[in-house]
């Protein structure tokens, strides 16, 4: 009963400052992170990183990015592919090459720079997706472009990940081919997915005599996919947010919508956002306060520029190029994971590592200002008297 008490804490404490920060026009993300660092490892430490924790935090991540691919329009996202992809390559480019040069300048070694650029190329397009359905942005031109960009994003740093942690462990051959086989062969048959099956299991769902089928279906089709992508070595999200976009192009779309949402919304999704915020710690980091400052800059500004460029060079406005390059800022727990396995394959050592996690956490509060920002910079392009 110790986790249940555990979790009433976390839901009283973040439905109490999502409330005040939502009443000043603060994104409820940004407070749901900050409960994370005040009442974890950091600060007063009454929660504490555990398996149970890890476990809700996970199903969280999942629902959102599974509502978020059902809230996506697949239309969309195929006419904007060509921008996203523009954007995701300039938004790792960018920051690789930055944070290569600027590591070295700290003499760090050239293998263990360059990783640390890979770590900032990430992007966690879930915090963007909370703010994004928060200021009705999801739906539109530079959502699908974020969306679309974060997925490659995520695709490039697994790929860059892959080629680096087996060139490590010296099976840069067989392992990295199958891996890569197996990566492909889960995107050919996402096509499949979204094409044939999820039609079937929308219609499977409204046939059984099970209260909620149709959601239940959903899911399985949801935890099931994100299951597989985990194994190929992708992101969870991944497969979670295909899945939803399966399920957006079938009639029961907005049954599991409604079923899911509260659910996530309620218990899931706030506890994943504390637990980001869990992943701080100030012990020791006095000494690099100049290393986190100027790489949290770095961090910040490259992914920035870096995608803004991405959709301007595509066509897009500057607020719009804005907007993109602030939904690709943040690295939550993409980068977590990314900085984990680097860290546990040697690819990263101890020195600077709990310096790089406080960079990942405060790019990851830093990002729904940008975004926030970045709208409230459209809405007076379109209409200049409004304040």
């Amino acid at each position: 009963m110790h986790e249940i008490g555990i979790l009433c804490l976390i839901l009283i404490a973040t439905t109490t400052i999502s409330h005040f920060f939502t009443r000043f026009k603060i994104p409820a993300v940004v407070g749901q992170l900050l409960i994370g660092i005040l009442l974890g490892p950091a600060l007063i430490g009454w929660i504490q990183p555990s398996e149970f924790i890890s476990l809700f935090s996970e199903i969280g991540v999942i629902i959102l990015m599974f509502t978020a691919g059902l809230e996506s329009n697949l239309s969309l996202l195929k006419k904007y592919f060509k921008p996203s992809l523009m954007v995701a390559i300039l938004g790792v480019v960018f920051p690789v090459a930055a944070i290569y040069l600027f590591s070295l300048l700290f003499h760090i070694g050239q293998s263990e720079s360059i990783f640390i650029g890979v770590i900032f190329a990430a992007t966690s397009v879930s915090i963007s997706v909370a703010v994004l359905k928060e200021l009705n942005g999801l739906t539109g031109k530079v959502g699908a472009t974020i969306l679309g960009a974060a997925v490659v994003d995520d695709v490039l740093a697994v790929v860059i990940l892959s080629v680096m942690t087996s060139l490590g462990s010296n099976q840069a051959g067989t392992g990295l081919l199958l891996k890569s086989v197996e990566q492909i062969a889960y995107f050919i048959a996402i096509y499949f997915i979204v094409k044939f099956c999820a039609p079937f299991i929308a219609k499977l769902g409204l046939k059984l005599f099970v209260p909620m089928s149709e959601t239940i279906v959903a899911l399985i089709l949801c935890f099931g996919m994100a299951y597989i992508a985990d194994l190929v070595g992708l992101s969870s999200v991944v497969g979670a947010f295909f899945a939803g976009i399966a399920i957006s192009q079938t009639r029961v779309k907005n049954l599991v919508k409604q079923s899911i949402e509260p659910i996530g919304e309620a218990i899931f999704i706030p506890v994943f956002f504390v637990s980001i915020g869990l992943s701080i710690s100030f012990n020791g980091l006095v000494g690099q306060i100049g290393f986190i400052l100027i790489l949290t800059i770095l961090a910040i500004l490259t992914k920035l520029l870096g995608a803004g460029m991405g959709a301007k060079l595509s066509g897009y406005t500057l607020p719009e190029s804005y907007i993109v390059g602030a939904g690709m800022v943040s690295r939550g727990e993409m980068a977590l994971i990314i900085a984990q396995i680097g860290f546990e394959s040697k690819l990263i050592g101890s020195t600077y590592y709990a310096s790089i996690i406080t960079v990942i956490i405060l790019t990851t509060i830093v990002a729904p200002f940008l975004l926030k920002h970045a709208f409230s910079i459209q809405k007076r392009s379109i209409n200049p008297t409004q304040k």
